[in-house]
Parts: structure tokens; sequence; C-alpha cells
């Protein structure tokens, strides 16, 4: 009999709620998006990012003196929009809807003006604001990039099941080439109430909710949130939220062929100087083969693979969250990832979550003492 102690155990979201707990979705929200559109920063360097994002595995869909797009093979509009400014800043995301009726309803329902987009973009958008602040565009009937040639997944022999014979697995050490735009990570002071703002105005629904040990009865503090396809599979999130001492971007996530271009293009940017966070290994929440990279500009960015798909029939998980329940396998959390890394961005950090405890939000002492307890197990 093994005493071997599993730290998963329990972690796993299988279980779902309680009685009375969040049941993850509104009831009448006022639209469905259906997926991510791009994401929106502010960098005053537009050429060193680009450098970056050809490392990463982006292609260029415009470069002017101001402004970059990039996009990924797959067809569609461009993944993120860098725009030149004094300061880096994450601007906001954009979610696709279904067409412009459905815009055109959102901007009636919360007394805001639909607009045309650039010529560069097309289609009509209307700009909300979360309760946590952050600028939220909702687009339809954009341009639609054309695809690019794919990066093709290798073929495995896997047991006895054996396709290749006669042949070698030689992947080259390149970028990965970015399929598409999977998911964004944004913290809240305000994380129940931006959470059920989204599942309202935009139709989202919960895959997950990870609570802090020992406070499931004050609610959870984490969801992953997928669109709303009604039978049609979506990505486990598209949006993930989590209670924080300030509202601030964490991560974004794209798309690569499989776990040989994931390696083979975290070893291209390795060469390549660029700093390593956190991987490789396979998530819980979503599955996903991760690899965590930071931009130079200190964005945290994931190339992500083989990813968890709901229709919209499955009911919200429920797990506790620690440090060793972000991944299935694969090395442990590191401090950078954390957010604890010894240096600049902990003392601002510090200085943000006493901040935090002085004003009138969710993140109180009770909340800090289960994040530590996180960053600990």
């Amino acid at each position: 009999m093994s005493n071997h102690h599993d730290p998963h155990r329990g972690l796993h979201s299988e279980q779902g709620a309680l009685t009375g707990e969040h049941p993850g979705r509104a009831a009448e929200p006022i639209v469905k998006v259906h997926d991510l559109a791009w994401l929106e920063f502010e960098k005053p360097d537009l050429a060193k990012a680009e450098l970056f994002a050809r490392a990463f595995g982006f292609t260029t869909a415009l470069r002017t003196p101001d402004e970059l797009q990039l996009r990924g093979a797959d067809p569609g509009a461009p993944c993120v929009l860098i725009r030149r400014g004094e300061r880096s800043a994450f601007l906001g995301p954009a979610f696709r809807a279904a067409d412009s009726a459905d815009v055109l309803r959102l901007a009636e329902a919360t007394g805001r003006r639909a607009v045309k987009l650039p010529e560069s973009l097309g289609g009509l958008a209307v700009d909300l604001a979360d309760p946590s602040g952050l600028r939220v565009r909702v687009v339809a009937d954009t341009h639609e990039l054309s695809a690019l040639p794919a990066q093709e997944p290798l073929r495995f022999n896997f047991g006895h099941d054996t396709p290749r014979a006669n042949a070698t697995q030689r992947p080259v050490r390149e970028p990965a080439k970015v399929q598409r735009l999977g998911h964004v990570v944004w913290q809240s002071t305000k994380y129940r109430e931006t959470l059920d703002w989204y599942l309202r105005h935009l139709g989202l629904i919960v895959s997950d909710f990870l609570h802090y040990p020992g406070q499931r009865d004050r609610g959870p503090v984490m969801s992953f949130l997928r669109c709303d396809r009604g039978g049609e599979p979506a990505d486990h999130h598209t949006l993930a939220l989590a209670l924080g001492p300030a509202n601030r971007y964490v991560h974004s996530a794209y798309q690569v062929a499989d776990l040989d271009a994931l390696a083979a293009g975290g070893e291209y940017l390795r060469d390549h100087g660029y700093h390593h966070s956190w991987g490789i290994g396979r998530h819980i929440q979503g599955s996903q083969l991760f690899d965590y990279w930071r931009d130079p500009d200190g964005f945290m960015v994931e190339h992500f693979s083989d990813g968890d798909l709901f229709d919209n029939t499955l009911e919200p998980g429920w797990a506790p969250m620690t440090a060793s329940g972000l991944a299935q396998w694969g090395p442990p959390a590191t401090k950078d990832f954390l957010g604890v890394k010894p240096g600049p961005q902990v003392l601002r950090e510090l200085r943000t979550m006493l901040g935090a405890l002085r004003q009138d939000n969710e993140f109180d002492f009770g909340r800090l003492r289960g994040l530590l307890k996180v960053a600990t197990s």
C-alpha cells in the first residue's frame, strides 16, 4: 500500500456547487458574445514590441508610426492592437458579438452609443466600463483577415498506435506560430460585482470557481468564464477574473499547434534572451498545456495548446485556490508568476495591498490572509 501523498487530491473541479452558491450564469443576459476579438495595449516602443511579437509567433497585420496590429494564422480580426503611448498600459479587451444587432441592443441597454470602428478594422463597436473601471469593447462585422499557412501538428506514435514509420521527429527551433487569441485574465478589487456584470451584460458563463482555502462560505475569489454558444463547445475560459488588491491585467494566452510547437518556440525565445516566467506544464482548470513569458514591457503572455472545450450544459466546478493546484504536472509555480518575486514590482504590490485594505472593496483582511495562504500552499 502506497503512502504517497497526492497534492492534487481535492483540487480538481469536477465537484459542483453547494446549495445557495453562485449559479455561474445570468438568467436573462443582454447579449451573448461569441468570442474574444482582440486585446488593446499602449506602449512607447513599437519596434521593440514588434520584435518580441515575431519571436513569440505573431504576424504583423498592420504597421504605422502609431499603431501595430498583430495577428495569428487563423482567419479573423487581429489578436492584439498596440498603439504608441508615453507609457505601457493594458487598455482593455474587445469581445465579438454575434452581429451588429447585438451591439446596438447592448448600447441601448447601457445608454452608450455604438460607433463605427476605424477602416483598418471595420465594423461597429460599443464601449462599456466594467465595475473595476476596465474599458470593455464589444464589436461586430469587423473585417475578416484570411487564414495564413498553419504550423501543422506533428504526427505521433502513441503506444501501439504507430502511424509514423520510416520518419523521424525533428521539430525546428523557431517561433511557435500563434493560431489565435485564447483568453485574458483580469484582477479586480470588486470581483463579485465585476463577475455579475460580465454574466449579465455579455452572457458569459462560469466553467470553474475557485475559493480561498477555508473560506468557501465567503464565496469564490476566482472564476473562469466561457462564451455561451449553446450546443457548440467553446474554450473553457475566454475571460478569467480574480479578486486582488488592485485592478490590473494578469496575463493573456495564445494558442499554438501542439506541445512541440510550444516547447521549441520557447527555446527560440530563450535563445533570444526573453524572460521566461513559468512552464512547461498542464493546468487543472482548462487542462491546457502552458508556457508563460514576459514581453519587454513586463506583460505576461502564454503559449497554450490542448485546452478544454465545454458547451452550455456543463455547470461550474468548485475547488480551493492553491499554488500547487495551478498545474497537474510541471515545475512549481515561480515567484515571478505568483507576483512575489523580490523587486520593485513586489514593493508596488505591497503598497497597493495596504491601500486596498483602507478602501471599501471586497479585498479585506480576511481575503488578504486567504491570498497569503494560497502563495504558500
